[in-house]
């Protein structure tokens, strides 16, 4: 399967999960398949904003982020949560402090999940 399929199935479980248990985030629809698309859409336009924009900023706070020993990061991701339940209709953030949770949240999600899929061979090395 191609990295990007992958890595949009990782995104897609791991934000559904954390709309599931971060109150403040939540994804709407009157049908499970709105949900559904709300929750795709959100984790293909998180992904371009994590390809496109994500580079940028840190790049830019790149100052803070070194006195914080990295956990302005965090931020960054939470605020591109933020930033994607402005575009996607479907997924609400109601505001930075459950985005920054989400982030937090996701990042782990993620990790164990693409830990889970990885083949044995790219384990080793």
């Amino acid at each position: 399967m191609s990295r990007f399929v992958i890595k949009f199935i990782v995104s897609f479980f791991a934000l559904g999960f954390t709309a599931a248990i971060i109150r403040g985030i939540d994804v709407i629809g009157a049908t499970t398949s709105d949900r559904a698309i709300a929750l795709g859409l959100a984790a293909l336009v998180l992904g371009i904003l994590n390809a496109i924009v994500r580079p940028v900023l840190i790049l830019l706070t790149l100052p803070i982020t070194i006195l914080s020993l990295g956990l302005f990061i965090f931020v960054l991701n939470g605020v591109l949560i933020w930033a994607t339940s402005k575009v996607v209709h479907g997924f609400i953030v109601t505001g930075i402090g459950p985005a920054i949770l989400g982030a937090v949240l996701m990042t782990v999600i993620s990790f164990i999940l693409n830990h889970l899929i990885k083949e044995p061979r790219e384990r080793r090395g």
